[in-house]
């Protein structure tokens, strides 16, 4: 083993500034290779997070405009949404379709004893809200089906909007009652405000003081049973053929109502991130191949250069298979020592570019840093180019002849 040191060492040390430039080639290589890999990696975990915070088994619909003429009807047609469209939705899809839901928002001032606040209301489902969107509930709880069923004047607020209802900190808006279009509402929650600001009512709620006035502004569809693309697709299929059907509109005219699958949006970008990460690893060991060819270049010199010694070994005794490992090895050593240079400064970028970007909800890169299978995949990777680099090299010195290699010292 020292044996083996002593002759890397000698290796490098014949010409410094070939070696230099060729390990930087490696070490940058590396380098490239670890940080894209981060960054691709990074990018999926925040894919990854998103899809875990929310629900991607979903399709949203909204009102459109008919662009075809259809039994009688003239094209620009405006198709207004209704609440007999969430019952069919469901009724006719049921093998897709677990839920249907909507909102409904109405304009006015919220006032309180002490304050007032200009802001709409929406009207919403229970299970409308999720805490990575929407913000946690700090105090009391969101809305629920008994609210739904009675129709009941209760009201969730964020922090910010209790604060100026109820000041100084908004610590009794909690079970204290607003005033919002001339009805008095019941503060059942309050939420943490973040970028948020809705004020929430129950949906019956809102369509009852609304009446059969208001349109549906979208539908809120969300899917079961649905693994594959092509299951998503004959979901979507069937919720535009039951639109179709009761808005009187031609199933082909996708701009009579805009639909969303945010189940096969999001398989098409898990795709792409595949995809994303094949690249990386393609364009990361086509920057490599640079390092590749320098090492091999300081072998072929080494290999000439330790003609006479190589001839000596042969004439005592030693096997082919012999030299032709030690050249390998020797080449394999070299660019693992400059490749795991460039493991670590790759690894101290990440960090660093971790430490900037923070582990925020809605940040693009999440935990973008260095695996144990990415190091391990980037290892082998280092092997095998060193093999490679040290192979052609390798077999040139298995062609010296002892005999010539001795006359020409």
């Amino acid at each position: 083993m020292l044996d083996l040191f002593r002759e890397i060492s000698q290796t490098l040390g014949h010409n410094k500034v070939r070696t230099a430039l060729t390990g930087i080639a490696v070490t940058w290589g590396i380098f490239m290779l670890i940080v894209l890999l981060s960054m691709a990696r990074g990018v999926t975990n925040s894919f990854n997070h998103d899809m875990m915070q929310g629900n991607n088994a979903k399709i949203q619909v909204w009102s459109g405009n008919t662009s075809i003429p259809y039994h009688g009807n003239r094209e620009g047609r405006r198709i207004r949404l209704k609440d007999k469209d969430m019952v069919s939705v469901k009724d006719n899809n049921s093998g897709y379709v677990e839920e249907v839901t909507s909102r409904l928002s109405g304009g006015g001032k919220i006032t309180s004893e002490k304050a007032q606040v200009s802001q709409s209301y929406s009207g919403v489902f229970p299970r409308e809200f999720t805490p990575s969107r929407n913000g946690d509930i700090v105090a009391g709880r969101f809305l629920n089906n008994r609210d739904m069923d009675t129709k009941a004047k209760v009201m969730v607020i964020p922090q910010r909007y209790a604060a100026q209802l109820f000041p100084p900190d908004g610590k009794d808006a909690l079970g204290s009652r607003v005033n919002c279009n001339g009805l008095s509402f019941l503060v059942v929650g309050v939420y943490e405000s973040r970028w948020n600001r809705e004020v929430y009512i129950p949906f019956t709620t809102a369509r009852m003081m609304a009446a059969d006035r208001e349109d549906l502004g979208n539908l809120s569809i969300n899917l079961k049973d649905v693994n594959t693309e092509k299951d998503g697709t004959d979901a979507e299929e069937g919720v535009r053929n039951t639109l179709a059907a009761n808005h009187d509109f031609d199933p082909k005219d996708t701009n009579a109502v805009y639909i969303y699958n945010r189940f096969t949006s999001s398989l098409t970008t898990k795709n792409a991130l595949g995809i994303l990460d094949t690249c990386v690893w393609v364009l990361g060991i086509l920057t490599l191949l640079t390092g590749i060819v320098g090492i091999s270049n300081i072998m072929f010199v080494t290999v000439r250069e330790r003609t006479h010694e190589i001839g000596i070994r042969r004439a005592i005794g030693a096997k082919p298979r012999k030299i032709l490992t030690q050249v390998i090895v020797e080449s394999v050593a070299i660019t693992v020592i400059f490749g795991y240079i460039g493991i670590v400064l790759g690894t101290a970028v990440t960090q660093i570019i971790a430490m900037l970007i923070g582990d925020g909800d809605n940040t693009p890169l999440r935990n973008p840093t260095v695996s144990i299978t990415i190091a391990l995949e980037v290892t082998a990777v280092l092997v095998i180019a060193g093999m490679l680099a040290g192979l052609f090299p390798a077999l040139k010195a298995l062609k010296v002849k002892p005999v010539e290699a001795l006359r020409d010292e």
